[in-house]
């Protein structure tokens, strides 16, 4: 497969991309500093761009049999400068998807978003959603929004505290309001996109991971 995944420099999306490389891949990664990916690979594009832009999504996004989206601000003040950051550039995916054919899109979430929010124990819910992250979370109501109306083949990837430990290899997937473990490291989410992006299994379904 052609993979672009969107915000891949870093975290969750650079582990993606070593992920999708190691499956046999051809893998673009698309980021405004794609320079910061520590990667080398005969099957990896590297692509600078910004993800608010349609211009440079449309670019990232032609051509590829799948959209990965992981791109997120490093900071919450980036977020009162741009509440919107989540679902501005999801929502300029899906036109570019649309626009060039593109039917798979994979898309990085939170458990805390959207009915997962009654999975977070009192406190979590009251100080995190509400309090301290509630603008990622209110974007990401947003962007879960765009995606499901989108048309497309998509799937919502929600995992909880991100780590960054090594992939265990062995983590917990439920589509239900069922409860997982409240971590799990930044590899296994990876995998989890990356087969998200491979296989029919999730399709139209928003996924709560923890490992």
């Amino acid at each position: 497969m052609k993979i672009a995944i969107l915000g891949a420099s870093q975290g969750t999306g650079a582990e993606a991309v070593r992920v999708a490389l190691a499956r046999g891949h051809d893998v673009t990664a698309f980021s405004r500093t794609p320079s910061k990916l520590a990667l080398e690979h005969p099957k990896l594009t590297k692509l600078a761009g910004d993800i608010h832009q349609r211009g440079d999504v449309d670019r990232a996004v032609r051509g590829h049999d799948a959209v990965i989206v992981t791109a997120s601000s490093t900071s919450l003040s980036g977020f009162k400068k741009k509440p919107n950051y989540f679902s501005e550039g999801t929502a300029l995916a899906i036109d570019a998807m649309k626009a060039a054919g593109v039917r798979r899109l994979v898309v990085l979430s939170a458990i805390g978003t959207g009915d997962s929010r009654k999975l977070m124990g009192f406190l979590a819910e009251k100080l995190l959603v509400s309090f301290i992250l509630r603008l990622p979370y209110e974007d990401h109501e947003r962007q879960e929004k765009l995606v499901r109306d989108s048309g497309l083949d998509w799937v919502i990837a929600r995992p909880g505290r991100l780590t960054d430990g090594p992939a265990r290899g062995r983590y917990v997937k439920k589509t239900g309001l069922e409860r997982v473990p409240k971590a799990i490291a930044r590899a296994d989410v990876a995998d989890f996109l990356v087969a998200a992006a491979e296989v029919d299994t999730w399709v139209r379904q928003a996924v709560n991971l923890g490992g």
